[in-house]
């Protein structure tokens, strides 16, 4: 994706899928500006002090309140990338006015705002935890799917679409189990919720990569699903902290043993590209001459954690977790 002379605007940005996608595209691109939008000060402080580049912007506000974000989308935004999110599954599950405040209502004020600026492009993060969910972040971040692939149905004649990518765990991201090892293992003792349990993972570099090239493909209503690798949680063990002593606790509340990117009914109207798949809306409003094309994938695919054809080894994983912490 050519982003030169660009602006880009980040929801979500100071938070760590933001910080590396402002440092890549500021590195590997020519954009003419970036905003980070996020309601947090002191973050956005400390990352105008860790990347002082002028290209850089950053403007307080939260995606609940419409009217910021219209604000800060007249800037002449040309790219937004919406990343804010509340993402704890725990905390969601106390919390779960505060879950759709954030995740459902800021999704339609951003689809609301981009829309009456006349933004090109608008591109949401999504979670494997979408499909299938069993947890309040699971059904809000669905939810919000399906507000963004909708929103193309509002936009009449004004240039702006939408699209979302839908990924697995992140290496580096808030939330990783990683740090948990990493600090269990000076007691001797780690903890794990199942031993079955698998998830597909995914680097913070390898996300941001993901996002930048789904921008690129996207014409209004894809939800673009990378196909990357799985790991098993003991082998995750075995690569962080591999002489210490396994203690099994259960799986929490609104936990599943395996994740899933694209369901079977998904995958009748999606397709498979080289190194990701496509979901296509199954809407009368979709344009079918709009549709990337691929291969169709059989019928009853699923594409799941435990099921997956590419797997991480412990050395893998070894290398991959040295390389980030």
């Amino acid at each position: 994706m050519n982003l030169t002379n660009k602006t880009l605007l980040i929801t979500g940005g100071t938070g760590s899928f933001g910080r590396k996608f402002t440092e890549l595209v500021l590195r590997e691109h020519e954009p003419r500006r970036i905003i980070v939008f996020s309601r947090d000060e002191l973050k956005q402080h400390e990352m105008s002090r860790l990347i002082p580049d002028k290209r850089l912007s950053f403007f307080l506000g939260d995606v609940r309140d419409r009217d910021r974000l219209t604000r800060a989308f007249e800037a002449k935004v040309d790219i937004v990338v919406h990343a804010a999110a509340l993402k704890q599954v725990p905390a969601c599950e106390y919390n779960p006015f505060e879950a759709i405040k954030t995740n459902v209502l800021g999704a339609q004020n951003i689809i609301d705002a981009a829309i009456d600026c006349g933004v090109a492009k608008v591109i949401a993060l999504s979670t494997d935890k979408a499909v299938n969910p069993v947890n309040l972040y699971g059904a809000t971040k669905l939810c919000a799917e399906k507000l963004f692939v909708h929103g193309n149905a509002y936009t009449g004649d004004r240039p702006t679409c939408f699209s979302c990518v839908r990924y697995g765990n992140v290496v580096g991201s808030r939330g990783s189990v990683v740090p948990v090892f990493l600090s269990q293992r000076t007691n001797g003792v780690v903890t794990i919720t199942d031993p079955r349990m698998t998830r597909f993972w995914l680097t913070l570099e390898q996300g941001v990569r993901f996002v930048i090239q789904a921008i690129g493909l996207m014409r209004g209503g894809e939800v673009f699903v990378p196909r990357i690798p799985s790991m098993g949680i003991l082998d995750l063990v075995k690569a962080v902290a591999p002489d210490c002593q396994v203690q099994e606790t259960g799986i929490r509340p609104g936990e599943k043993l395996h994740e899933s990117l694209i369901s079977v009914d998904e995958a009748r109207h999606a397709i498979a590209l080289e190194d990701l798949f496509v979901i296509h809306p199954e809407h009368s409003w979709w344009c079918c001459e709009k549709s990337l094309q691929g291969q169709s994938l059989p019928d009853g695919f699923a594409y799941a954690s435990d099921s997956n054809d590419q797997w991480l080894s412990v050395d893998e994983l070894r290398g991959i977790v040295e390389a980030t912490y």
